[in-house]
């Protein structure tokens, strides 16, 4: 489904480079569920939004279902992420002066569906989300949980093919993140491709597979059931580094 190749981010001036990402090789199966780790500044954020086509790398190449995202101008990405990508912010990214059905109802009118249709695929999200109630209120009208799970059901009611996570229970107690995660566990089962970027175990725990990044570099994998280690171009120039 991705295939990233060489992906590298720097902000550049006259006299520095300033690196977020080095030289990034990723794979991700249709239907998986990934978590990126790591210290603040390791990359994670930047990468995630790459990812999502909100932002570009310096160098590299992205592939998503064999299209060549690093090869489309700004307007083709935007659509292309219009209709695949659901993105769940930390700081949920409503929109203050929308009603919840009116934030709902947003991606739909970028994907110009109809009337009658999105008027029925609201509802249905209202109701999967047990917020029916909320609908006509605005964010500062719900608690954090609450903004969370409207933000949630906005990136869901397109049906994305690839959910995009970052630090999605950052801002909720735990009782709320846990319901987020259980949600989440539950759309990964009906298999949508999810990728969160975290820096909580516990929530690392329902993914298949976690990728750790230091200051840019992946420095290693671990796949699902017990820890497996895979050498990665971070594992290489750490051990380059303690032989000289």
């Amino acid at each position: 489904m991705i295939r990233l190749r060489g992906i590298t981010k720097y902000y550049a001036n006259a006299f520095v480079k300033t690196f977020v990402l080095r030289q990034i090789d990723l794979d991700v199966r249709e239907g998986e569920f990934l978590t990126v780790m790591g210290p603040s500044g390791a990359g994670k954020s930047t990468l995630l939004y790459i990812l999502g086509m909100l932002d570009d790398a310096s160098e590299g190449e992205y592939f998503f279902f064999d299209q060549a995202v690093h090869a489309l101008n700004e307007k083709q990405r935007t659509r292309l992420h219009q209709q695949n990508i659901g993105f769940v912010f930390q700081s949920y990214h409503l929109i203050d002066e929308l009603t919840v059905y009116e934030n709902l109802e947003t991606p739909l009118l970028y994907k110009k569906v109809k009337a009658d249709e999105r008027k029925g695929l609201v509802a249905d999200a209202l109701d999967r989300f047990h917020i029916v109630a909320k609908k006509d209120l605005f964010p500062n009208q719900l608690s954090g949980g609450q903004q969370q799970l409207v933000a949630v059901a906005r990136a869901l009611i397109i049906n994305p093919k690839l959910i995009l996570a970052d630090e999605p229970t950052g801002n909720l107690n735990s009782q709320q993140g846990s319901e987020i995660m259980e949600l989440f566990k539950k759309l990964h089962r009906e298999g949508t491709t999810i990728i969160q970027v975290t820096h909580s175990e516990k929530n690392a725990s329902y993914s298949d597979r976690v990728i750790h990044l230091l200051d840019g570099w992946m420095e290693r994998r671990e796949e699902a059931g017990p820890e497996i280690g895979r050498a990665t171009a971070g594992d290489r120039r750490k051990k380059a580094m303690e032989k000289a």
